[in-house]
């Protein structure tokens, strides 16, 4: 059952403030159950980001290898004044999607804060330690900042907010490539259920991560100091952690490969040897093969007109794309626009 809690700066969504009440740890348990049944086997990365394993990924971002990060901050500090120029009114919510580490984000909250916009900030992650991290960073960076951010689902969050300030016009960042962990068919039906919950005129700048060449695409999903692996392998742990599970972590090793087809990277955790895995939560042992792969992630990378389809077939207009220099990256300006077609 999710937690009901409050501070100044953040609130846990719970039964009060959801339609429809989740409980987290059956919901992982199930997902669990099914993926270690299926063949192949395969993990939902949703369960990739508990504190731990937010922790990590701040971690990944900071690589050498991982260019994703600095493409999209290179974006953000040029085009911040034109971002914001052309998807804001007064007041108005900055709502943010999984905002990690906030680093990116302040980008924009400096600019705002120094023009004097009537702004409030409301990231929304489903890890409570992240979000009371981001509060303590921010709020002590930032001390003018109006924050209220939201412990939830993105979705459910988004739901929650357009309910209790459905009169304040809304961008929402989707960065960092989070997308790309959708396949196409759950990008569009995550972009619609976004859609669904924002109104007329409301802006979503989305982070792709554009297709290029293979060998960086491999390095920063392999980096040299093996963050991504621990990042993996702490899905595990956390199965453990959580629902009463003894995975022996250093029989599994990490893998990532691409897909030059679906424009996919995607990472697995192999078992080394023969093994079988018991899991309280669910009551079953599960038997893992010698070389047996659990899927646990993909990434998918995309091209421009792969962009265009996907917010013409979500309700989406495009107002602009704003790429680094390299064009690796680009933030798209997306807004909602209701007219039947």
């Amino acid at each position: 059952m999710i937690h009901v809690g409050m501070t100044e700066a953040y609130r846990v969504l719970g039964s009060d403030d959801l339609a429809e009440l989740h409980d987290h740890r059956r919901d992982f348990a199930y997902d669990v159950l099914v993926g270690l049944s299926e063949k192949p086997k395969q993990l939902s990365s949703r369960y990739f980001y508990d504190d731990e394993g937010s922790r990590l990924f701040q971690e990944i971002m900071e690589s050498p290898e991982y260019y994703l990060t600095g493409a999209e901050r290179e974006i953000l500090e040029g085009h911040a004044a034109e971002i914001l120029r052309r998807s804001t009114g007064e007041p108005f919510d900055l709502v943010d999607l999984g905002a990690g580490d906030g680093a990116k984000t302040c980008v924009l909250l400096e600019h705002l804060l120094e023009a004097g916009a009537d702004v409030r900030y409301v990231p929304i992650d489903i890890s409570e330690g992240a979000m009371g991290s981001l509060a303590d960073s921010l709020l002590t960076r930032l001390p003018g900042l109006s924050m209220h951010g939201l412990v939830s689902e993105y979705v459910d969050g988004v739901h929650w907010l357009s309910a209790h300030a459905a009169q304040r016009p809304k961008l929402v960042l989707f960065l960092g490539s989070n997308i790309g962990n959708f396949n196409a068919g759950q990008a569009r039906a995550f972009l619609r259920r976004l859609w669904s919950s924002l109104a007329e005129g409301d802006r979503v700048l989305v982070g792709f991560d554009l297709k290029k060449d293979i060998d960086r695409l491999l390095g920063a999903y392999n980096d040299a100091r093996g963050v991504t692996a621990r990042f993996n392998v702490n899905l595990l742990a956390r199965i453990n952690r959580e629902l009463g599970a003894n995975f022996e972590l250093e029989k599994f090793r990490h893998f990532s490969s691409y897909d030059v087809f679906s424009g996919a990277m995607e990472s697995y955790l192999v078992s080394l040897e023969e093994q079988r895995v018991f899991v309280e939560a669910v009551g079953q042992e599960f038997h893992f093969e010698a070389w047996e792969p659990v899927h646990t992630e993909y990434s998918y990378k995309y091209l421009p007109s792969d962009i265009r389809s996907l917010a013409a077939d979500t309700g989406f207009v495009i107002e602009e794309d704003f790429h680094d220099a390299k064009r690796d990256f680009v933030d798209s300006l997306w807004r909602v626009e209701r007219a039947v077609r």
